[in-house]
């Protein structure tokens, strides 16, 4: 079963185009991992920096939490956020259409 995960950064103030740049590195590391189907970065109106991921199996999404990608990324933004990353699982609940019913 797919795993549904938000990943909220909390950008120090006035370091969000930073964080953001800071990202991509990691973020072009994980695009290559198995099992992720998407993972993407968008700018909140909150001010934060939220990503949007969606892994094939929870683990798929285990060994990601524990790879060198996430390890990348977490230095590359260290010293951009201001207080840890609020990071949710979530399983999928379909509805609707098959296309739009579900991530």
């Amino acid at each position: 079963m797919t795993v549904v995960v938000t990943a909220v950064f909390y950008p120090k103030p006035g370091k969000k185009q930073e964080l953001a740049q800071a990202m991509q590195r990691g973020i072009a590391a994980v695009h290559e991992e198995k099992g992720c189907e998407l993972y993407a970065i968008h700018d909140a109106e909150d001010g934060t920096i939220t990503m949007l991921e969606k892994w094939t199996t929870a683990e798929d999404l285990d060994a990601h939490g524990a790879g060198e990608p996430v390890q990348t990324l977490n230095a590359d933004i260290a010293e951009l956020i201001e207080k840890p990353t609020l990071v949710t699982r979530m399983t999928p609940i379909p509805g609707g259409t098959e296309a739009q019913g579900q991530l």
